[in-house]
């Protein structure tokens, strides 16, 4: 045991939890390895507590019809690492486990899809890689559009956040890449506008469209094209933003590909995810 694991063990309870709330749970779950009196500090509901979001009394009255009973704080924080759905099954909540951070994925339900309930131009359906009740398939259309806003009370103050828009691709997909598409994050008066490939080319090795017009800097950017996930979906970078706590003017989001006038299909859109950026 090192001085600094004695230190801990002659500190009081109180003085020693306060001390955990500044680490991260991580790092709480390596502490209660080092001794038995720090062990049973950095399980303790004192430490927990502070790694819960402020709200999560709230978070929680989203989340389930009816009161939940745990056993523990930390029982609590673990519950809710993992996604669940709320708001009628549309949104998608999570803490990310290592930081207490607040993740959430809008379904495209909840997405501002440009002509997504005509049926000539985009359909619902299943989706069995899905964590929602149906995804939007774009049937084919030149105007392609969609927006997303969040409130930056919904999320985890003084926290940057990067924006992931999760899409996959039917067999017929074609239109696509002819064209960078513009994606952008706005918070407030503050904009980035960027241009991204939504399409890769089997045939070519998955190499980016040649009939793109990245820059040989732009095409090394691994942001711009999608990326395969664990989870089967692929996900492209939208943005990132500083979400700095103030209940200030909502973050809103967006794809659009308006200039061309080529038909597109085949883009399969299942929502845009938020999650704190790792450093």
């Amino acid at each position: 045991m090192d001085h600094g694991t004695k230190n801990l063990d002659l500190l009081p309870h109180d003085c020693v939890a306060h001390i955990l709330s500044f680490t991260s749970p991580r790092d709480a779950c390596r502490l209660s390895l080092v001794s038995t009196a720090v062990g049973a500090v950095a399980e303790s509901d004192d430490v927990w507590r502070e790694f819960l979001p402020s709200d999560y009394l709230e978070v929680l009255s989203r989340l389930a019809d009816s009161p939940l009973a745990f056993k523990s704080k930390k029982e609590l924080y673990l519950w809710l690492c993992s996604p669940m759905p709320f708001d009628n099954g549309k949104k998608m909540f999570w803490l990310d486990k290592p930081t207490s951070k607040k993740c959430y994925m809008l379904s495209a339900r909840e997405l501002s899809i440009t002509w997504g309930n005509e049926l000539l131009y985009w359909s619902w359906k299943p989706f069995l890689q899905s964590r929602f009740a149906e995804v939007a398939e774009l049937v084919t259309t030149w105007w392609l559009e969609i927006r997303a806003r969040i409130s930056p009370r919904m999320l985890s103050p003084k926290t940057t956040y990067t924006v992931h828009l999760i899409l996959n691709f039917a067999n017929r997909a074609y239109g696509l890449d002819s064209l960078p598409s513009e994606v952008s994050i706005e918070v407030g008066d503050r904009q980035v506008i960027r241009g991204t490939i939504l399409l890769r080319h089997p045939e070519e090795g998955g190499e980016l469209s040649k009939r793109s017009t990245f820059t040989e800097e732009e095409e090394k950017d691994e942001n711009r094209i999608p990326r395969e996930r664990e989870d089967g979906w692929l996900e492209i970078e939208l943005g990132e933003f500083f979400n700095d706590g103030n209940d200030g003017e909502e973050v809103r989001m967006s794809v659009k590909e308006v200039k061309g006038v080529q038909l597109k299909g085949g883009l399969i859109v299942e929502g845009i995810e938020l999650r704190p950026k790792k450093e």
